[in-house]
């Protein structure tokens, strides 16, 4: 936190135009942390309780796939604290373009992360039968099917952003301090709320077929980059007043860095989605092969158990009369 004033133990720092931290550089970049205890205490607790759920399951013996353990700890924790307590999170008040690295981080990247972690499944596994009733009960309530609606949830992910930067509710979050870290909760919300049934990891209770999940990321796509391309061409600048009244004398400049924040978006959000689709592409191929197997092995148990009734069901053979047909046919043959 060099050149930044500190406000409180227990508030994350923001920093404005009368409190602003030194000239971003690349070394700055990685070095720079800050800390912040909206992100430290719940990536804390994600962090801890994963692990320990992990624990418990190897102490009985049974295995959890390691790649859902990193994913949680390293991809979706470890995303969110970079976001939100690294040279991003000091400088995310101070340079659009670094804003926009945070929010996709907290939107895009985290949240897929976190639904490949699978950690309603990881929690069902260590319940027992009635907890496991209770669980599912919770997942499949009725404000929990509304909150994991797809649509619902591709509504708000495609008009967030618009009604975020093209009206003042940026400007609004960036002088409230609250506002500002409800946006970072918000943004990783409707993230998890778009990514958890569209990965499909965890048995969420709107559950949609592979047609429908490429479909949302087709709907979702194009909206990305019409933002991102309608912010790098814009000649107004978002936040203009807040953004000058730095006076910063170190690069991009204010219209440059909302050029570059565009650029981002649309960037970030096509290769996501782009990545996504291939992964639900390859996951759909696989339970297609799974369930043409499925189907295979149903087919030839139909016509095993079709075959042991028919057994079944034909005349017992009478084995005098056989004794006796071979007997006439042999006496006919030394006749001949």
């Amino acid at each position: 936190m060099s050149g930044m004033e500190v406000t409180g133990p227990l508030l994350p720092l923001h920093a404005d135009p009368g409190n602003q931290p030194p000239p971003l550089d690349w070394l700055r970049l990685f070095i720079e942390w800050k800390w912040d205890w909206l992100f430290a205490v719940p990536a804390s607790i994600g962090l801890f309780g994963y692990l320990w759920l992990v624990w418990r399951l190897h102490r009985r013996g049974d295995r959890w796939p390691a790649v859902r353990t990193w994913s949680w700890c390293v991809g979706g924790i470890g995303t969110a604290v970079v976001a939100g307590m690294s040279s991003l999170g000091a400088y995310d008040t101070v340079l659009f373009s670094v804003h926009m690295v945070q929010h996709m981080m907290l939107t895009m990247i985290t949240p897929v992360f976190l639904a490949v972690g699978a950690p309603v499944t990881l929690l069902l596994r260590n319940l027992g039968k009635r907890g496991r009733r209770r669980a599912m009960r919770v997942l499949h309530s009725p404000p929990l099917r509304v909150l994991f609606f797809p649509p619902l949830a591709t509504a708000l992910l495609i008009t967030t952003p618009f009604a975020l930067y093209l009206t003042e509710l940026y400007r609004y979050t960036l002088d409230v301090d609250w506002a500002h870290d409800l946006l970072h909760v918000y943004m990783v919300t409707v993230g998890c709320l778009f990514f958890f049934p569209l990965l499909g990891n965890d048995p969420m209770p709107n559950r949609l077929p592979y047609p429908m999940r490429i479909l949302l990321l087709f709907i979702t796509m194009p909206a990305q980059a019409f933002l991102g391309t309608t912010i790098m061409g814009s000649s107004r600048l978002i936040a203009e007043d807040w953004y000058l009244a730095f006076g910063r004398a170190w690069p991009p400049s204010p219209i440059d860095d909302q050029y570059i924040a565009g650029a981002i978006m649309w960037a970030t959000g096509d290769l996501t989605m782009g990545v996504i689709m291939a992964v639900l592409l390859a996951q759909w191929y696989s339970e297609s092969k799974r369930e043409a197997a499925r189907i295979d092995r149903q087919l030839d148990r139909e016509e095993r158990l079709a075959a042991r009734r028919a057994s079944a069901e034909s005349p017992p053979q009478n084995h005098y009369d056989e004794a006796v047909d071979r007997a006439v046919a042999e006496m006919d043959g030394k006749d001949q």
